[in-house]
């Protein structure tokens, strides 16, 4: 198998509002996404999605509604020759295993590509939550400034910096950071 990355959708690969991403409509990649991602696809990646969506628990949009924003994605990743190879989310409210900071959509993605450890595996994310769950399993986060990223640098400054964890301007950066040329 090709080498894993674990990436968190909202505010590193699409847009992120505090109103939530409802539809088709409201989902936009971020700048440099479709060029950053086929550049992993070209370096030998498989990539998954881990992404809290709470908002179906909510009652703001359906799983329908979700899965028309992936297929949204997807179509926008094959016009570049790329894709994401797994997505994994979490439709619930409240804390649940599976529901970031909790590392049960980890575990999912390295049961479905059969790796034993995600240790040093890449994930990139803007929200703590995202961070924690990568340090819970031995993977190695990376923090993008995009999203909720500039607050939680802001926030959690100490605790990056003491677990030197990288922290970058987006996605794009990212992948240069782990030697991939876009």
């Amino acid at each position: 198998m090709s080498r894993l990355i674990i990436l968190d959708r909202d505010g590193v690969i699409n847009q992120d509002s505090d109103q939530f991403i409802k539809s088709v409509d409201e989902f936009v990649l971020l700048p440099n996404t479709v060029s950053a991602i086929s550049a992993l696809k070209r370096a030998g990646y498989t990539l998954a999605i881990a992404t809290n969506q709470s908002g179906i628990a909510r009652g703001l949009y359906s799983r329908q509604a979700l899965h028309d924003m992936h297929l949204s994605l997807q179509h926008q990743l094959r016009v570049a020759g790329a894709e994401v190879d797994w997505i994994s989310y979490s439709p619930y409210l409240h804390e649940t295993p599976c529901r970031k900071p909790n590392a049960g959509m980890y575990h999912c993605i390295a049961w479905r590509f059969g790796l034993s450890s995600l240790h040093q595996v890449p994930v990139i994310g803007d929200s703590w939550r995202d961070l924690e769950a990568a340090l819970s399993v031995g993977a190695r986060p990376i923090l993008v400034k995009t999203g909720k990223g500039k607050q939680t640098l802001m926030q959690r400054q100490d605790d990056l910096v003491n677990l030197a964890i990288p922290v970058v301007e987006d996605l794009a950066e990212a992948v240069e950071l782990l030697g991939v040329t876009l």
